[in-house]
């Protein structure tokens, strides 16, 4: 098949794609349309089926398989597909890998990395919290090991909230060497904890959506809840520690305005609120980079908040 990402603008398009959304609308003129956002594992695009009473445009609807005859065009400076004929696939027609972005990093080797930094922690209670999570629940570790981080912004693939948690704890782990007033067992479990509720907040692919628990509480205050629980479990846990760990979940995100209902009040709340942010806006860029061949000044970035450019090479 053809990957979304290696199609030009007059490309002819004949291959199956997942339908991620459908919407219907109406032109300016009244004439009634359909849209639809196509993906494979490489991106999404939109497509236009201008005519959906057409003979040849079959049933479908989103999450569903569907092949399509078409042509690229360009709108805006982004591509798009022209939809002239259209079927929905059946089961075994499609190879469900090719359309699901999935990290470039080994998940079974992130997930030995991140059990290898659970063995280093110290404190019995914070190692048998870790352990609750990614070593005995089994239910847990499935959902973590295949959700994303993010909707669209960060990290938004198969594995990518163990990338994006793997990559915020060696950070921080970096962090307590060049720092040693951080109490290390305490950053590195917030750094591992900070974003689980992220396997609530956001539905197993190929949707990858927010639910509706994710839109009533989000994943901040879920994965604070969630540690709680598990706290609970452990006879003994003392309740200082606990609250000082919830501290770095609920502040994680720095800033009243994004979402973090604290401001930082702990070092290693801080030190987790800059590891994150850090790794976010990397991958934010890398992502970009390599969305685009395009070298210069590449627009504004939301997540960035600024207009970005790509290096020029020396």
């Amino acid at each position: 098949m053809k990957f979304i990402q290696d199609y030009k603008e007059g490309d002819r398009v004949s291959d199956i794609y997942l339908c991620k959304h459908k919407q219907l609308a109406t032109t300016k003129n009244g004439k009634p349309y359909e849209t639809a956002v196509l993906q494979d594992k490489t991106g999404t695009i939109d497509a236009k089926i201008w005519d959906p009473n057409n003979m040849g445009i079959g049933d479908y609807d989103a999450l569903d398989y569907i092949e399509i005859y078409g042509e690229v065009t360009s709108f805006q400076g982004a591509n798009q597909i022209n939809v002239k004929r259209l079927r929905r696939c059946q089961e075994g027609e499609y190879d469900p890998a090719n359309y699901l972005p999935v990290s470039k990093k080994d998940i079974d080797q992130m997930m030995h990395e991140l059990t290898r930094l659970i063995d280093s922690i110290e404190n019995t209670y914070l190692k048998a919290l870790l352990q609750s999570f990614f070593v005995e629940d089994e239910e847990f570790v499935k959902a973590f090991r295949n959700s994303s981080a993010a909707k669209t912004v960060h990290h938004g693939f198969v594995g990518g909230l163990l990338e994006h948690t793997l990559s915020v704890t060696k950070l921080c782990d970096y962090y307590c060497g060049a720092y040693p007033m951080l109490k290390r067992d305490l950053l590195l479990t917030a750094a591992m904890l900070h974003d689980i509720g992220k396997v609530k907040e956001l539905s197993s692919f190929p949707e990858n959506d927010y639910t509706d628990i994710g839109n009533l509480l989000g994943h901040i205050v879920m994965g604070c809840e969630m540690t709680g629980e598990k706290a609970a479990q452990i006879d003994g846990f003392p309740t200082d520690l606990l609250n000082e760990l919830k501290h770095c979940i609920l502040a994680h995100h720095g800033e009243l305005e994004y979402g973090s209902p604290k401001k930082p009040a702990l070092m290693e709340a801080v030190a987790l609120n800059f590891a994150d942010n850090t790794d976010a806006k990397l991958e934010t860029f890398t992502e970009l980079l390599e969305s685009t061949s395009e070298t210069g000044w590449l627009g504004y970035n939301r997540l960035l908040e600024t207009n970005v450019r790509a290096t020029k090479l020396l």
